[in-house]
Parts: C-alpha cells; sequence; structure tokens
C-alpha cells in the first residue's frame, strides 16, 4: 500500500455521516483542571480509569469515528490489559495523538502566539504509528484583541500549521489542522469572522506552499462566535450563516471534512450550532461535523465523579451526548432529545 493508499483509508474511515471525532487529548495541567471540580485527583491511573472509560463506552462507535489520544494514553491499558489505542482499533474507531508540545508567546509580537513541537516530529510520527497511531493534530490559536493577532502572527502560526502537515502525510499520517481563534474577550462576531477568514486564508496558502495534499486532511476550525464577555446573545442559525460564510471564502472544496472545536462552549451550544450549519447549508462540499474535547466530555465528568461505581452511568452520558452530536452532523438534532433518556 502507498503512503496515498494509506491517508486515503484513514480519511475515509474518519470522514463518515453521523459521526465526528472525540478529542481526549488533554495535556496533564488541562486535565487536573477538569479533574478539580470532580474532586478527583489527577493521578496517572485516574487519567488511565477515565480515558477506559471513555474509550470503552458502549455503542460510541456508532457515532465517533477517531479519538484524539495525549502521549500518556499510548502506554496505558484497559482493566483488561489491553491498550487503549487497539481498544479503539478493534471497535473501528481510528486512533490519533496530539502532536504539539503547546503554545507560548511569538517572539517581539505582543499578544502573538507560536505553538512548540515541530523538532523531531518526524522521529515521534514513526514511533506513534508502529502503535496503531493513523492522524495526528496540531493546534494554533490567536487571541482577539485591537492590536492582535498581527499579520506576522497569522503568517508565522500558518507556517507552523503546514509545516506540521506535510510532515504528517509523508509519514502516512492524516494531520488535523487546527487553527482556534479564542473565545476570550469582548470582540463582535463580525471581529471573529473578520480574523478566521484572515487566519484560513493564510493557512491555505501556506499549505498549498509547502505541497500538501487537501484530500488527505482535515481541518479543525473555531466556528465564528462573538467573545465570551460580548454582551449580545446570538442565535445558532446566525452563527451558522457567519461560520459558512468565511469557511466558503476560505476552504477549497478538495478538503473532505471540517470537524470544528467547541472552544469554550456549552455542550447544547455546541450541538445547535452544528445542526444549524447541516440543516441551513445542506449542500457545502465538505462533511461538516465535530472534534469536541469538553463539550462531549463535560456531563460524563460530572456523571463520573472519579468513583468507579459511576463508570456506567458516565458512559451513557457520553454515548448521549455522541448521539445527539451525530444527529447535528445529519442536521435531524432537536433541543427535545436533551431530556431524552
Amino acid at each position: 500500500m502507498t503512503i496515498a493508499d494509506e491517508l486515503q483509508s484513514t480519511i475515509v474511515q474518519m470522514v463518515q455521516p453521523g459521526k465526528g471525532i472525540l478529542a481526549a487529548d488533554e495535556s496533564l495541567p488541562t486535565i487536573a483542571r477538569r479533574f478539580a471540580p470532580i474532586h478527583t485527583e489527577s493521578t496517572g491511573e485516574n487519567r488511565r480509569a477515565y480515558r477506559t472509560l471513555l474509550f470503552t463506552a458502549p455503542g460510541i462507535e456508532d457515532y465517533i469515528s477517531g479519538v484524539i489520544e495525549f502521549e500518556e494514553t499510548l502506554a496505558q491499558t484497559t482493566d483488561e490489559g489491553t491498550p487503549l489505542s487497539e481498544a479503539l482499533a478493534r471497535r473501528g474507531i481510528v486512533p490519533g495523538i496530539k502532536v504539539d508540545r503547546g503554545k507560548g508567546p511569538l517572539a517581539l509580537s505582543p499578544g502573538d502566539f507560536i505553538t512548540y513541537g515541530l523538532d523531531g516530529l518526524a522521529e515521534r510520527l514513526q514511533q506513534y504509528k508502529t502503535r496503531g497511531t493513523r492522524f495526528a493534530k496540531w493546534r494554533e490559536v490567536y487571541a482577539i484583541s485591537k492590536h492582535s493577532p498581527t499579520a506576522h502572527g497569522i503568517s508565522a502560526s500558518a507556517e507552523m500549521l503546514a509545516r506540521y502537515a506535510a510532515i504528517c502525510q509523508a509519514h502516512g499520517i492524516v494531520p488535523i489542522v487546527e487553527p482556534e481563534v479564542l473565545m476570550d474577550g469582548d470582540h463582535s462576531l463580525a471581529r471573529c469572522a473578520e480574523i478566521t477568514e484572515t487566519v484560513q486564508k493564510e493557512i491555505f496558502y501556506a499549505l498549498h506552499r509547502h505541497h500538501v495534499v487537501l484530500e488527505h486532511m482535515i481541518l479543525k476550525p473555531n466556528m465564528v462566535l462573538p467573545g465570551s464577555a460580548h454582551t449580545v446573545k446570538v442565535r445558532a442559525e446566525e452563527i451558522a450563516a457567519v461560520t459558512l460564510r468565511v469557511l466558503k471564502r476560505t476552504v477549497p472544496a478538495a478538503v473532505p471534512g471540517i470537524n470544528f472545536l467547541s472552544g469554550g462552549l456549552s455542550p447544547e451550544d455546541a450541538t445547535a450550532n452544528l445542526n444549524a450549519m447541516n440543516t441551513n447549508f445542506p449542500h457545502v462540499p465538505w462533511q461538516l461535523s465535530f472534534s469536541y474535547g469538553r463539550a462531549l466530555q463535560q456531563p460524563v465528568l460530572q456523571a463520573w465523579s472519579g468513583k468507579p461505581e459511576n463508570v456506567a452511568l458516565a458512559q451513557q452520558a457520553l454515548l448521549k451526548r455522541a448521539r445527539l452530536n451525530g444527529a447535528a452532523q445529519r442536521g435531524k438534532y432537536l433541543p427535545s432529545m436533551e431530556s431524552s433518556d
């Protein structure tokens, strides 16, 4: 099998109607923050138990096509001793891996960020692949203020995403390209649209320069949203309309899938926004789906609370959110489904 065949096989398995991606790639500081409200210590065993709960939840393979893992997870096993990545693959769920090393300030460019991790990436991908990993994810972030992100910051981050994606494809790994325009701030919907459009145009220009095959990648963008401190409430239909306007201007039709991040939205709002996009724009060239972390996991954590006796209840919570987002991917979600068992 050629590398191109490998990449295409992974894309076909990941981009399926009614299915999306579970982001379970929380770094150690992030998962500690997730565990704190449920009074659970972030130990290696607790993290293993929680990820086992997620990856073995009955029925999620009907709605989840891929899972983004954190590097630690590759060495973890189920209670029966099966590697967690293998447990996913046995159910037809594609294992993936977060490969960036986190963000920091871009030197001499106040307000801009850059993500680390290109050094040694090719060697790491080879190791991950031997453990069953078939796709990767890299995130660049853009904070909105009066003066940022700057043109320089946007260009630098696009270059990082493109170099990462090219390295992935050279090793038969499908890259998820994740540019996240952050919700933090009081900016308007229009300001977010302006920045998101500029960011995505620059990214696809960089991907073209680096010979990245668009048919063998997935885009994981933010939805176009007003800042979390903005005072005007925006309906899901308006978010869908503005988001799709930006995507039509920036994303080539060759890209097979756009899997949105939830970026701090509530589980219900993330599902409603995705549904509005698929209901109101059914004929776009890409599959519009989800790659949610907190918006899938928040009810799970609350149900689990770190207690073994709550595992089945927590797995039911995950299945419900996965099922509702699967319905949203098809444009068939209704708010009344939230109150159903």
